[in-house]
């Protein structure tokens, strides 16, 4: 009798305490809850690193291009085609994809691309020189047909140059290039730099994927020496491509306070006839995202995105960086190809050999952040992708543009910035390209 006078108030007790928490725990705007960038220690407010933010989002490789080939080669080619690429690595990477997604468009057989030798890039290296011959060819097997040599009757000859500066989808090479191609037997093409793959059928578009991240191995030199590389760096490790060189500021015809005037000097000689925008062209430019970080911003952003500074930090760069202490005087744990390596073998390598060992250790790096949006960086981010690895960043160089012209400093302008790359991070924007990977929510 008196056990059950006691249990009846007490659960009285008990229901209305919980049913107070319940109120409290649906209608508080808990700020855990409501701000999911931030947690709490301490009742003080820590964000936490990049990294461990949940994903929501991500790129993987589309079925249609990983599944069995479907559309088998036809039996009769309609001649040959030699792809014709320019500029730095990455670049003549992308011409190369994007030159095997033509040839078999056109049903055509692949010969072996030509680099180019440019003094400009310190550059002298062939296609064979950076990449395994015979993996390429086996890996296209089924996709596209590639010969190291031409019949007797071709060989002699030099390939018919087409133009193909203004073709850019299916149709265009079909009505445009294809009869030079029946007609002569043996052209060559630098494919357009604004291609519209998405017009291309899927067996072209799948040609050129396998292309991009499954053909492309290096040499067994290079790669022996790109291991060599990745081995020596300190893990784990970002590695970081920062563009600040003389000729990138000059391109973009942005202006800087505050940098030395040994800078200052280097990108006016680089300017030749490309003038900085001035006045209200140049705040809009700038807003725009059109100017390249400096390492001073890019070492701000880094740590608002809770980067430690004692990261250590691979720079993925040429040579000609400009106000680099800007970086090194917060994040001292910097290293480079140069400082690493050493012995003939790597003092005498060209632009393309250097620019592939940054290309490798950047691929299989804990996490990667670039400060452009160029083509080294697309084709890393989407490699990474493809094998899993999705701590990739783009920093927002417009973000950061717009929040400074609205005045923000301190903590505010980290705040935002913070917000700006999680939300980034959060939905996988920039860690792939659509043309061969697919969005998938996680």
């Amino acid at each position: 009798m008196i056990a059950s006078t006691v249990r009846k108030p007490l659960f009285g007790v008990t229901l209305l305490t919980f049913s107070l928490f319940l109120l409290l725990f649906f209608f508080t705007p808990f700020p855990f809850f409501s701000d999911p960038s931030v947690t709490f220690n301490s009742s003080r407010r820590v964000r936490p690193e990049i990294w461990s933010i949940r994903r929501l989002a991500e790129w993987r490789p589309c079925n249609w291009w990983l599944q069995p080939r479907t559309n088998a080669l036809p039996a009769q080619a309609n001649g040959y085609i030699r792809v014709d690429c320019y500029g730095g690595l990455n670049q003549m990477r992308r011409d190369l994809c994007d030159g095997v997604g033509i040839a078999r468009l056109l049903n055509a057989t692949l010969v072996l691309p030509k680099f180019e030798v440019a003094a400009y890039w310190n550059e002298s290296s062939g296609f064979e020189d950076v990449f395994d011959v015979d993996f390429f060819i086996q890996q296209m097997k089924g996709f596209v047909n590639v010969v190291k040599e031409l019949p007797i009757e071709i060989a002699s000859k030099d390939p018919v140059r087409v133009d193909c500066s203004k073709r850019k989808g299916q149709f265009d090479y079909v009505e445009s290039v294809l009869p030079s191609l029946l007609k002569h037997g043996y052209i060559s093409i630098t494919p357009a730099m604004s291609q519209r793959r998405d017009r291309y059928p899927l067996y072209a578009k799948a040609a050129l994927c396998q292309a991009c991240y499954s053909a492309l191995r290096l040499t067994n030199t290079l790669e022996k020496k790109a291991l060599e590389l990745l081995q020596a760096i300190p893990k784990p490790f970002l590695s970081l491509h920062l563009r600040f060189e003389p000729d990138m500021v000059a391109y973009s015809q942005c202006e800087y306070s505050g940098i030395s005037l040994a800078s200052a000097k280097a990108i006016e000689a680089a300017r030749v006839d490309r003038k900085p925008w001035t006045g209200e062209t140049a705040r809009i430019w700038r807003n725009r995202g059109k100017c390249p970080l400096t390492p001073n911003e890019t070492a701000f952003i880094l740590k608002a995105l809770a980067i430690p500074t004692n990261t250590t930090i691979y720079l993925a760069a040429g040579d000609g960086l400009m106000e680099l202490e800007g970086l090194t005087s917060v994040y001292t744990n910097v290293v480079t190809k140069s400082s690493l390596l050493s012995g003939e073998d790597f003092t005498t390598m060209h632009g393309n050999t250097k620019a592939a060992l940054d290309y490798y250790v950047s691929i299989n790096s804990d996490s990667y952040m670039a400060t452009y949006f160029g083509n080294m960086d697309k084709m890393v981010a989407a490699m990474r992708a493809f094998t899993g690895l999705y701590k990739t960043i783009f920093l927002n160089r417009k973000a950061f543009a717009l929040f400074t012209s609205q005045g923000f400093k301190g903590k505010e302008l980290t705040e935002a910035l913070w917000k700006v790359h999680r939300d980034d991070f959060i939905m996988g924007r920039g860690s792939a390209l659509p043309d061969c990977f697919c969005e998938f929510n996680l």
